[in-house]
This record gives structure tokens, C-alpha cells and sequence, in this order.
């Protein structure tokens, strides 16, 4: 049974206190007395706070303590994204997965209208009570939970920090310690006020309020401490010092592959690049049936604007570049963090399509071009899956891939092999130009930044660049790359919604033009589906109940 109160969000840190065991060495940590356990009491030295900020993010902010499907932030709130991106689909029971991703209807190539009896709104609102979060149903519950554990963590972690002695430069260790947690209170605002249509804004340790404000709000909070991040580093004298608490701040086994220990420069192009995703992941910027001047007539965002793109590929332009090391997360053989086999989105969709959890859909396989190897590398037709609804599929993805050299790989279930992107990258970076510059007119400019990420990736298909696409074509291709380059990435959903896919077909929205396959095997390439689904969840029942509001609604009143 999980705990219920409306401290549930703010009171989880000692977790990170007693989980650290494969992160960091425990007898680095004082402990003070175990039968009177307090933070102040238990964590006095500086090696004891550092493992209290490691734990704080990477157990508070990305385990999975409350029993849901797969065991991480990766899996669950992460494999929500995908579900509602028509990316995946499933037929388990477990936290509504199989249920949340279906679309009101679809009309299939002839004609044929099929309609879901348990629409996707008045299921999240069904579910949407205490009750069912204690018995695993309470799909909008996971992702508040964790966001608001981290950020109480990190509120914990500041509170400590200027009481504590540092060895070296102090001032640049306990900077560097603040730096850490600013930054993740920014990713942690960023995740709730990109999902949820209030939140609280929460900078004391172990308190709540209940003045709800609106998702806008939020972002502006998380810009606040990105930016706050910024200049902390800037502050930073002693690269040594800086270096030596942020080795230890990130776990070892992820300073692999793209992760490790970011210069302070690297780290401010990181923060960029976050940024730039709050400003284009929550405003519309429709792109309905190939119209690049759609309208969607009923949302909670509002719509970009040539000044916001022109923002966009500012902060883009300072961001993430090729090779710059980012915020990794990895299995390993000895760690809580999340397990190779069903800690990932990606994990849980690994393997033969009528035994995997998640089922690759073909909604996301029409998105490969022609010849791309990333597609060829990573997807079989070896057996087939048959739902009733829209979810029968022909692809399995390929555990580890099919072994093509310098091909990118979609899952793997070998512990370390697949890497975990938790914050920005290089290919959304490069993505949020190319969009930024062919919604500026700057076509050819966005397409050879689609072409790099496909160079970067391995995809072997020709350049689109100089093909004298219009701005519809530049955009399709813009849309196809981002589907099949940011999968299992947390992203899927908020560009579905952006582009205007997720509405009501009544209000603008809809998706066009897609691959459905009946479970007679009957290949529909024109199929209309009409998604109809909350464009920003409402607050969870679990603290909306039990806090009620005295600011704005938890309940979004635009659905």
C-alpha cells in the first residue's frame, strides 16, 4: 500500500540517505544516531552530503519505489509519453498502460469508423482518485511523485550545504554542490509545468503550500533555476575542486559513452538547450494533414511565434553540440537505479512483439525513410502482433540491433548497453535549429541539421538538403526525424501535442494519413485517427484532494 498524505511529494529523502549503497561507498557516509535519524544529525561532512545529492537525484528523482511497471522514471512516466505518441502500445494491466494511449477513434482507408468506449479524458479523470493510486491505476500520479521528490532533495541538499565544512576550495565545492541542485530543480519544474496544467512551487525543504499556479508558472520557475545554474558556474574558481565534487556527484558507471563530467561551458550548453525544449515543447506550433498553417482552436498553450522561434534558435545555437558529454543514465550490475530489462521505455519495448511489454506501433515505423539503416538495424518482421483496436503491428525491435557498424541502437537488455538520455542532447539540440530555421524560411539551413542528425546516427539515406522541398515537405521531414531521433526520449508526447495531433479533430487537431493494420491483416496507409486527448494532465488526486487549491484550478478546464 502506498503512503497517501499531502507531504507524500516532499518527505521521501532519507531515501536517498539509505539507498546508496552501489552509487557511493556507505562508510563514507556518517550516519550520526540510526535510532534518532535526522539530516542534520546523519549527514555532517562533506563526503555525507555529496552522496545525499547523488542519491537525492538519482534515487528521489528516477527509482521506482512505489511497485508500477518496469522500475524507474524511464519506464513508467517515460513510457506514458510513448504510449500517448502512438510510438508503442501495450496489453498489460498495470498503471492503465494498456488503455491510456487510445484514441477516441479511427477511420480506416474504406470508411470504416472504429470507436473507443473508454475515451482517454473520462478514463485519466476515473482514475484520477486516491483509491486508485493505491491500487496501481492512477496513471497521472507517477511523474508528479518523482519530480517533486527530486526537487524536495534538492531543496534538502541546499538547506545543508553553507553549514557544512568543504576540504579544497570551498567556495567552488559548495558551489558546484549548488549548481547540481539547481539545475535539477529546473529539470524537475520543466518535467511538471510540461505535463501537468498546475503545479506548486515548492523551495523549502519539507514544506508544501497550496497555491497552485498555472503550468506556465512553472516553466518560468524552472527557467529561473536553469539560468540560476548559469551563473553559479560562472562563479565556480577552481576547475580542480569543480571537477572533483561532480565525479562524484555522477555516477561512474554513466561517465561512459555520451555521459561524464561536463566542463563548465559544456554544462552551460546543456542548460541552453533545456531552455530552448521549454519554450518548443509547450506552445502549439500546428502541423496538421502536411498544413503548415493549421489552427488548433482550443488549448491550454498558446502558439509560437516568430520571436519565440527566433528565441529558440538563439538559445539553440549556444547549446549542445556534437560531442559535448550530457546527463547519462545507465543498468549496471549492482545498482537501484533502474535494471537493464525493464527499466527503460526502450527495455520494456526490446524483444518479440507478442511477449514485450511495450509494442512497437506502426505509427512510429512509417517514419523511417526508405533505406534508413537505423530501421533495418533495429526492426524485424518475425512475428506479428494482433489487437482489436488499432495496436496490431508487424515490427520487433531487436535486442542490441542486428549488428551494423555504427548504426544506432534502440534497446538493448544487456546490463550498461543502453544509455539513457535525461536531459538535452546533441540531436534534439540540432533538431530545435532545424525546426527554429525552416519556420524562420530558413529551409535549406533546418534541413542540413535533419541531415546531421541522420549522419550522426548512422541512417545511410540520402540528404534532404537541396531537394527543393517547400516549407510542408522541410516540416515532414522535420516531424519524421524528430519521431524515430527522440523516441524513449520523454519527448514524444509534448511534440504530438504541439503539432497539433493530440486534439479533438473538431477543434483543428487529428493525425493523418497512418499505417493501421486490422487483425485480419488488412494494410490501411490513409487511416484518420482522432486522438482527443488532455493536452496537460490534471493535478493528482493524491495531493489535490488532501491540498486542496486556494490558486488556480487542478482540474484542466479546457477538456
Amino acid at each position: 500500500m502506498k503512503i497517501r498524505n499531502k507531504n507524500r511529494f516532499v518527505q521521501t529523502i532519507f531515501a536517498a540517505t539509505l539507498m546508496l549503497g552501489s552509487f557511493s561507498c556507505k562508510d563514507k557516509l556518517d550516519v550520526g544516531n540510526p535510532n534518532a535519524p535526522t539530516i542534520d544529525a546523519n549527514v555532517n561532512t562533506e563526503t555525507g552530503l555529496i552522496s545525499l545529492a547523488q542519491g537525492g537525484v538519482y534515487i528521489n528523482g528516477f527509482y521506482n519505489g512505489d511497485n508500477w511497471l518496469g522500475n524507474s522514471y524511464f519506464s513508467l512516466p517515460w513510457g506514458y509519453s510513448e504510449l500517448l505518441a502512438d510510438n508503442v502500445s501495450a496489453d498489460a494491466s498495470n498503471n492503465q498502460v494498456a488503455t491510456i494511449g487510445v484514441a477516441n477513434y479511427f477511420i480506416l482507408d474504406d470508411g470504416t469508423k472504429v470507436t473507443n468506449g473508454s475515451p482517454n479524458i473520462s478514463l485519466i479523470r476515473t482514475y484520477n482518485t486516491r483509491a486508485a493510486t493505491g491500487a496501481g491505476n492512477n496513471a497521472i500520479y507517477y511523474q508528479w511523485l518523482n519530480m517533486y521528490a527530486l526537487n524536495n532533495a534538492c531543496n534538502t541538499i541546499l538547506s545543508l550545504v553553507d553549514k557544512i565544512p568543504f576540504s579544497g576550495d570551498a567556495a567552488s565545492r559548495i558551489a558546484t554542490v549548488k549548481a547540481w541542485c539547481y539545475w535539477w530543480k529546473g529539470y524537475a519544474y520543466a518535467s511538471i509545468g510540461s505535463q501537468y496544467y498546475a503545479g506548486l512551487i515548492i523551495d523549502e525543504a519539507g514544506t508544501t503550500n497550496s497555491n497552485y499556479v498555472l503550468h506556465d508558472a512553472i516553466l518560468a520557475k524552472s527557467e529561473e533555476y536553469f539560468k540560476l545554474t548559469a551563473t553559479t558556474l560562472d562563479g565556480i574558481s577552481s576547475q580542480t575542486d569543480y571537477e572533483a565534487v561532480l565525479g562524484q556527484l555522477i555516477p561512474e558507471f554513466t561517465q561512459v559513452g555520451n555521459g561524464g563530467i561536463p566542463g563548465k561551458d559544456v554544462w552551460k550548453r546543456n542548460i541552453n538547450t533545456m531552455l530552448a525544449r521549454n519554450i518548443v515543447v509547450n506552445k502549439l506550433a500546428p502541423f496538421v494533414n502536411g498544413n503548415p498553417d493549421a489552427k488548433i482552436t482550443k488549448s491550454s498553450a498558446t502558439t509560437m511565434t516568430a520571436a519565440d522561434w527566433t528565441n529558440v534558435l538563439t538559445l539553440a545555437t549556444a547549446g549542445i553540440k556534437k560531442g559535448d558529454i550530457v546527463f547519462t543514465g545507465r543498468s549496471s550490475a549492482n545498482n537501484v537505479m533502474f535494471t537493464a530489462t525493464g527499466g527503460t521505455a526502450a527495455s520494456l519495448a526490446t524483444g518479440v512483439n507478442t511477449s514485450s511489454t511495450f509494442k512497437v506501433q506502426e505509427r512510429f515505423i512509417q517514419n523511417f525513410t526508405a533505406g534508413d539503416k537505423r530501421f533495418t538495424n533495429n526492426y524485424s518482421t518475425a512475428t506479428t502482433y494482433k489487437n482489436n483496436f488499432s495496436y496490431t503491428t508487424r515490427y520487433n525491435q531487436i535486442d542490441g540491433g542486428a549488428g551494423q557498424a555504427g548504426v544506432y541502437v534502440y534497446g538493448s537488455k544487456t546490463v550498461g548497453a543502453y544509455e539513457v538520455i535525461i536531459a538535452g542532447s546533441y540531436e534534439e539540440n540540432a533538431l530545435m535549429l532545424a525546426e527554429a530555421n525552416i519556420r524562420l524560411g530558413n529551409i535549406e539551413t533546418g534541413l542540413g541539421y535533419i541531415d546531421a542528425v541522420r549522419t550522426y546516427f548512422g541512417a545511410g539515406v540520402a540528404p534532404v538538403a537541396g531537394t527543393g522541398l517547400t516549407l510542408a515537405g522541410a516540416l515532414t521531414q522535420l516531424v519524421k526525424e524528430r519521431r524515430v531521433a527522440l523516441v524513449y526520449k520523454g519527448l514524444s508526447f509534448y511534440d504530438n501535442r504541439r503539432w497539433g495531433w493530440t486534439y479533438d479533430i473538431t477543434n483543428g487537431g487529428g493525425s493523418y494519413n497512418n499505417t493501421i493494420v486490422t487483425t485480419a491483416g488488412v494494410v490501411n496507409t490513409k487511416a484518420t485517427i482522432n486522438y482527443n486527448f488532455l493536452d496537460y494532465w490534471d493535478v493528482p488526486a493524491d495531493e489535490s484532494v488532501l491540498n486542496p487549491s486556494t490558486g488556480v484550478a487542478t482540474v484542466n478546464p479546457n477538456f
